[in-house]
């Protein structure tokens, strides 16, 4: 067999496994117990800590109580460095790991006031004392857990050492004992005899006082037979760590709770709990202690302990409940010996070995009957007006009181008339009368009256042996049989046990005492009991029996059937209730709304009863809950409550609203839902603006990403799957244009991402080639060409491109959007306010500047739609003349076209350009009619085409500019030339126009195609 030491050697090596690595906590816990039970003592068992130092240094006191509140002060400290070394062991360390601050609350009530706290902590690696705590070094990066986790395993033990020492379970208390010898002194206790008497009560401390006493005798009482605590279960029993007032009964490992039986079935009557398996408690220390102080009893009078069984003690023969010495009024009564007891009841002195009288045969414990008042001689006239027969025991008493002198019961029936008198009885000695009638009883009484005494004798002996032989003390059964016959007077109160055995106790052996006072108790408590609010009599009775006479455990009994539905709302899985506003009782929806909602105050539930119970009201809870919360002004929450939606013009509440970051426009949530999927579904994705306003400006790139970035979070859970999914897919193509090498397929318009270097691109989805710099249908003439010399080529070899002639010029000089940079066929003549068809932006088509709705440049004068156009640009050059322009290229000597084409088309314009049918655009020739000089073109394509080679040439039109056109341009863009005192217009002129080029340069963003 192994030793204790290979046993503790071989638990802490599993157990510190368990904690230096992730591990089952029951499993960890069971080891920990076990290494805890191992009998060795706190020397040998604990390696790291200096647990007898730590003992011996918190758990000195003067004596047992003292010392077990010390020593749960030290487990609470050890449970909180517990507490850390698992932070420490654990992978997932918490963020501020290495240090431990002094001004930490926990720490310095807990670790700090224990002597050996600080100790714990240095083995754990918070070595480096710093003024405001304790830390790692700096050079330690991880803590050692192998050595953290054997310190937080002893840490363990010995919290688990004293809480078993604390609860008087651990199995081997003498090693803490010697260490802490205040826990072998037992607190001084004050017995329940000496509390339930005064010493004026005492008649026995009275005869030590007699000035008649002899120094032989006794100065002190002796103790009395039995205390309260010998016969009551020891107080100190574990209760239910849920309710904490029933004892014990089972305990379930898997939760870890120590439930009454109460408590552990609705506890354990949850679905996730149902499968635990519970083990049955037993109150053995109680038991144990009840049995051991009820199988002796100690003689008053002479000190003898005696077994249960013996009714009289064996060395004075004296009664169990004898008193420890005579009163003085039976001083003169009393034999002095002390082998005799005088029977209560007919004061005849009895041998000490009897239980029964020798005349009345009544039991040795049996109180004195009431005695009744003296009586005068009576005379012959007045005998026969004063005597009566008892109806019960028949006998004749002489005197008109209304109880019997024999047998104290009430008389029922009147005085018989003189008439008839009744015989004497043959007990009282009273002088005869002179004629008496010849009545002959059918018993003699004294002869029933013995009858009856003793059969009530031998009952109540037949009693206390059934009692003996189920462990049933004779006080207690003699008090229970005086209980029920008063309670078959006083409609039968039930008293519990504990409630007559603290009555005798209390009242030393006294019946009828014990009976009244214990009636009394009890109706004082029902009367508390009904204080309360409980007015069922009845039911306090039984809960008071059940309770054992205590209060607070009857209120508990009798408030679980209220609290049952409670309990079963509160373990069932079903959802709760709603509240219902029309509840008769307000308090109670004010205080559901309190639990559930989190109120503010109770003004504020009040509040939202009032603004639901308005029958004009159309809003729900949830919206005047969210009001009320905001503000306590009712004004203020009606106007929250009641919102137009600008688009369906229907009233809703301000939590149904919805509203977009670009502006302050708010439209219920359907005309936003239904707003947004049309937009997502049939629009483009700039076309997703505030359906009031049209905000935000989508040509605004600045705002354009936080926009979309807040509306995707809204969308989310505003719209239906299919269409945030066709939402995040437009984005995603929005994202993907700005990307350089993004391209769009010259014939089906397909966009996609090309990484090749080579010009001859592929479309994936139609499968055509087409170039990747100047967007024209690939050919094989244009291998080995650039894009410039492959167009050069084509007029000079292709008849059909020269059939074209400069409308074939314009289509391939199209329009190119800035943003996605899709080509369009078309030409620039018309409109020069361009919409993308791909992107949605708008640009000018000359300049490829931006039109504005809310203009980003500083001191703009200009509202409404408009851009910013450069004087190069064709909004300005097409209203110069024809002639105007060609003289500018000449200047520049720039060749240009006059005549048509050999095989074009004569008279007519043949330009693809935009024109709007009805609600829809459609691309178709120009068809206007064409001018002699003019290269087969009309007027305004024919311009368009000569600004194009200036553009292409970058050639600055102010050298032909007017003096009104030249001020007008210096207006425009802000230059600011004063004419000087004597300076002629030419030279103002020449020195204004030179400020103008010099300080506004050409379009940068102006197509340049040559």
């Amino acid at each position: 067999m192994a030793s204790l030491s290979d046993q503790l050697e071989e638990v802490r090596v599993s157990v510190e496994g368990s904690l230096s690595a992730p591990g089952s906590a029951q499993e960890m816990r069971a080891g920990v117990a076990a290494m805890a039970d191992i009998p060795l003592p706190p020397s040998s068992k604990y390696r790291y800590i200096a647990a007898e130092s730590m003992l011996t240094e918190n758990g000195s006191g003067n004596n047992r109580r003292e010392s077990l509140s010390l020593l749960q002060k030290l487990s609470t400290a050890l449970n909180i460095l517990e507490k850390y070394g698992s932070n420490l062991t654990n992978p997932n360390r918490p963020k501020y790991w290495r240090t431990v601050k002094y001004n930490n609350p926990v720490f310095r009530t807990t670790v700090d006031s224990i002597e050996g706290g600080r100790a714990v902590l240095d083995l754990y690696g918070y070595t480096n004392q710093q003024q405001d705590g304790l830390s790692f070094p700096d050079d330690v990066v991880q803590p050692d857990v192998g050595k953290v986790a054997s310190v937080t395993l002893e840490v363990m033990c010995l919290r688990m050492e004293l809480d078993m020492l604390i609860k008087g379970t651990h199995p081997h208390p003498e090693f803490f004992e010697r260490l802490i010898p205040s826990l072998t002194v037992q607190d001084e206790e004050i017995s329940t005899d000496s509390a339930a008497f005064s010493p004026s009560e005492r008649p026995w401390e009275k005869q030590t006082l007699s000035p008649a006493s002899t120094p032989s005798q006794p100065k002190s009482p002796f103790s009395p037979a039995l205390s309260l605590s010998s016969l009551v279960p020891s107080k100190h029993t574990e209760s239910c760590t849920i309710c904490g007032i029933f004892p014990v009964s089972a305990h379930c490992p898997t939760c870890t709770q120590r439930l009454c039986t109460e408590c552990d079935r609705l506890y354990h009557s949850h679905s996730g709990r149902s499968t635990h398996i519970r083990i049955p408690v037993t109150s053995s220390k109680a038991t144990k202690r009840l049995s051991s102080s009820l199988s002796t009893w100690q003689c008053s009078y002479c000190t003898t302990v005696n077994t249960m069984q013996q009714v009289l003690c064996e060395t004075c023969d004296r009664p169990r409940l004898s008193s420890a010495a005579p009163s003085l009024q039976e001083e003169q009564s009393q034999p002095s010996t002390i082998s005799e007891w005088q029977c209560k009841s007919c004061t005849v002195v009895n041998a000490g070995s009897s239980i029964l009288c020798e005349v009345c045969e009544r039991p040795r414990l049996a109180t004195r009957p009431p005695v009744a008042p003296s009586r005068p001689t009576p005379t012959a006239a007045g005998l026969m007006d004063s005597q009566w027969m008892c109806q019960f025991c028949t006998y004749v008493n002489h005197t008109p009181s209304p109880a019997c002198e024999m047998c104290c019961l009430s008389r029922s029936e009147p005085a018989l008339s003189p008439s008839k008198p009744l015989p004497l009885s043959p007990v009282k000695d009273v002088t005869p009368l002179p004629a008496p009638p010849k009545v002959i009883p059918t018993e003699d009484p004294d002869l029933k009256r013995q009858r009856l005494m003793r059969e009530e004798g031998l009952k109540l002996i037949q009693l206390i042996r059934e009692g003996e032989k189920k462990g049933v003390s004779p006080e207690e059964v003699y008090t229970r049989g005086n209980n029920g016959q008063d309670g078959q007077k006083s409609n039968a109160v039930p008293l519990s046990r504990a409630e007559a055995k603290r009555a005798w106790l209390a009242a030393g052996g006294d019946n009828e005492k014990a009976v009244r006072q214990a009636l009394r108790n009890r109706r004082v408590k029902v009367k508390e009991l009904g204080s309360l609010g409980f007015n069922d009599v009845t039911r306090c009775e039984e809960a008071l029996r059940q309770s054992g006479g205590d209060v607070r455990g009857a209120l508990v009994l009798l408030q679980r059937p209220l609290l049952e539905p409670f309990h079963q709302r509160m373990w069932t899985d079903e959802p709760e209730s709603p509240i219902d506003i029309n509840h008769p009782d307000k308090q109670h929806v004010c205080r559901r709304l309190l639990a559930v909602y989190e109120l503010p105050s109770w003004g504020r539930c009040e509040l939202v009863l009032s603004l639901l119970q308005d029958p004009t009201a159309t809003y729900t809870l949830e919206d005047v809950i969210q009001a009320v919360r905001e503000s306590p002004d009712r004004d203020f929450i009606r106007r929250v409550l009641n919102k137009e939606c600008p688009i369906c013009l229907s009233i809703f509440p301000h939590s149904k609203m919805q509203s977009l970051t670009s502006c302050q426009c708010s439209v219920c949530c359907g005309c936003f839902k239904q707003h947004f999927t049309i937009a997502v579904r049939d629009k483009h994705i700039r076309d997703m603006v505030c359906p009031v306003c049209t905000e935000p400006d989508i040509n605004d790139p600045e705002h354009l990403n936080s926009y979309f970035s807040t509306l995707d979070i809204q969308l989310r859970d505003c719209l239906e799957l299919d269409v945030y999914e066709l939402f995040h897919k437009k984005l995603t193509e929005q994202a993907l244009i700005k990307d350089p090498k993004f391209l769009w397929c010259s014939h089906c318009s397909y966009g996609f991402i090309y990484d090749g270097d080579q010009l001859k691109v592929t479309c994936m989805q139609c499968r055509k080639s087409f170039c990747a710099q100047c967007k024209k249908t690939w050919e094989a003439q244009h291998m080995g060409l650039s894009c410039e010399q492959f167009q050069l080529w084509k007029r000079e070899n292709d008849p059909e491109y020269q059939k074209q002639g400069l409308a074939g010029y314009l289509r391939d000089n199209g329009i190119t959007c800035p943003n996605c940079r899709f080509q369009y066929a078309l030409a620039r003549g018309g409109c020069m306010h361009f919409s993308c068809s791909q992107c949605r932006y708008q640009f000018c088509s000359g300049c490829n500047n931006p039109f504005h709705t809310t203009c980003a440049v500083n001191q703009c004068t200009v509202t409404g739609l408009h851009a910013h156009h450069p004087r190069d640009c064709l909004f300005y050059l097409r209203d110069w003349e024809p002639a105007r322009l060609q003289a500018l290229l000449q200047k520049k000597g720039v060749n240009y076209n006059t005549d048509t084409a050999p095989g074009a088309q004569t008279g007519v314009c043949g330009v693809i350009e935009q024109k709007d049918e009805g609600t829809r655009q459609t691309d178709s020739p120009c068809g206007a009619q064409t001018q002699p000089g003019q290269a087969g073109l009309c007027e305004k394509h024919y311009r368009e085409y000569l600004v194009s080679l200036i553009n292409g040439h970058s050639i600055d039109p102010a050298p032909l500019y007017t003096l009104d056109e030249l001020t007008v341009a210096c207006r425009r863009y802000r230059v600011e030339v004063r004419q000087g005192d004597g300076e002629d217009e030419r030279a103002y002129f020449v020195r204004l126009l030179k400020k103008l080029m010099d300080d506004v340069p050409l379009g940068d963003k102006v197509p340049r195609k040559k």
